[in-house]
């Protein structure tokens, strides 16, 4: 049995797969997911789990060396807007529209759905090259 990381299986596998540039979708409970990209559902009940565990637990796990989100977080969810801000203030980041984002999704090699009831709680994260330390 692992001793630390993601221990979802489902998601442990995706990110042992990723190459440099794949990205994963984490998104809300309104988030469409587009047909053939694969879903993993985490929504227990609304607000769990956070869109912030989520995004914390697998950027553990994930080497990012680019995030998109949707340029109507900044108004619309600010609290979600500084956490993503001061997370990956070591990536690059990138807004677009949440339509343009949608689109974007459709190149995701997964779509991991949280149970956050917040709008635009959503966000592209995209693998980078980890070297070592």
């Amino acid at each position: 049995m692992k001793k630390h990381g993601i221990l979802n299986s489902h998601i442990s596998k995706v990110l042992a797969d990723l190459g440099h540039t794949d990205y994963i979708v984490i998104g809300d409970i309104g988030l469409p997911v587009p047909e053939g990209v694969a879903k993993i559902d985490l929504a227990l009940t609304y607000g769990v789990p956070s869109f912030e565990q989520v995004v914390e637990a697998i950027a553990a796990d994930m080497e990012v060396e680019k995030v998109v989100i949707a340029a109507e977080m900044v108004e619309h969810n600010p609290e979600a807007f500084q956490y993503m801000s001061s997370r990956f203030a070591e990536a690059e980041q990138q807004r677009c529209t949440h339509e343009q984002f949608k689109q974007l999704t459709g190149g995701a090699k997964v779509v991991i759905r949280t149970g956050e009831a917040k709008p635009y709680a959503n966000c592209i994260l995209q693998a980078g090259v980890y070297f070592g330390e």
